[in-house]
């Protein structure tokens, strides 16, 4: 894929965090409650509210973390609330290949994978901080999933939502740019929805080998680097793959302290 914080740090230290797909499940799953037990004609009415809070809740957070969430984000955000349901994301999919474990304690090294030819949308963003550059990116492809696309329909989401990272020599640094990218959902691969941002590159990714490692918590420039360099250290041969171009593979929210995430190496082809 071609196509291309200490803030992150800090909202972990004063409790604030980013809105998750887990909190648009409990948020959508409230208002249903609500309009279930609510027989006096006042549904649509209270409806009206609890989204309008719902954009709220997103720019008063933004706002903590130096994003502004402009009001044209109202109408996506409520989409993704509608529609986001856990057992709808699709997976990235892929073939295991093996892996690698540390045979005195068992754990985990690596896990190798095949992942084939496919389109993603990518937008890259230079904001100050990796995580204003994540949370202003995704908020684009928000858009572009919401309907905001050649087709007027709502793709889907998939995961993980991929950051493509790049790194000075000596992987002490990362660069400048950072890249946020969306798989196109499985029956849209074919025809694939042409967004209407200028800032929104569909790139078709070749077929690819990476080599891969969880790790839980928040990323950050610091984090980042630091699993970076542990997983080259237990590759048997470092030298196979980019030396500076890495992936963070996320499968919630970036600010969760429990965020589920992975690093990827590229195979050089």
């Amino acid at each position: 894929m071609e196509c291309q914080s200490d803030s992150a740090e800090t909202g972990r230290r004063s409790g604030r965090h980013l809105i998750s797909l887990e909190d648009l499940d409990s948020m959508t799953d409230n208002m249903d409650t609500e309009l279930v037990h609510n027989d006096n004609g006042e549904g649509e009415e209270e409806n009206e509210q609890d989204e309008s809070e719902l954009f709220t809740y997103w720019r008063d957070v933004g706002r903590r973390h130096l994003v502004d969430v402009p009001r044209d984000m109202e109408e996506p955000i409520q989409q993704m609330a509608r529609n986001n349901q856990s057992q709808d994301r699709q997976p990235v999919p892929f073939t295991p290949l093996g892996h690698k474990t540390r045979q005195q304690a068992d754990e985990p090294l690596y896990e190798k994978r095949q992942y084939e030819k496919a389109n993603w949308a990518c937008v890259t963003q230079n904001e100050p901080g990796y995580e204003q550059s994540i949370c202003k990116g995704f908020m684009k492809l928000m858009k572009y999933i919401c309907q905001q696309n050649s087709t007027g329909l709502f793709l889907g989401m998939t995961v993980p939502i991929l950051t493509i990272v790049h790194t000075n020599q000596n992987r002490s640094e990362l660069l400048p740019g950072v890249t946020i990218a969306y798989y196109i959902p499985t029956h849209f691969q074919h025809q694939v929805p042409q967004p209407f941002d200028a800032d929104i590159v569909i790139d078709e990714s070749p077929a690819r080998i990476i080599y891969t490692r969880s790790f839980n918590g928040i990323t950050n420039e610091d984090s980042i680097l630091q699993e970076i360099n542990r997983l080259a250290e237990d590759l048997d041969s470092p030298e196979l793959f980019l030396q500076d171009t890495f992936i963070v593979a996320g499968y919630n929210n970036p600010a969760d302290p429990n965020r589920r995430n992975e690093i990827w190496f590229i195979q050089r082809p």
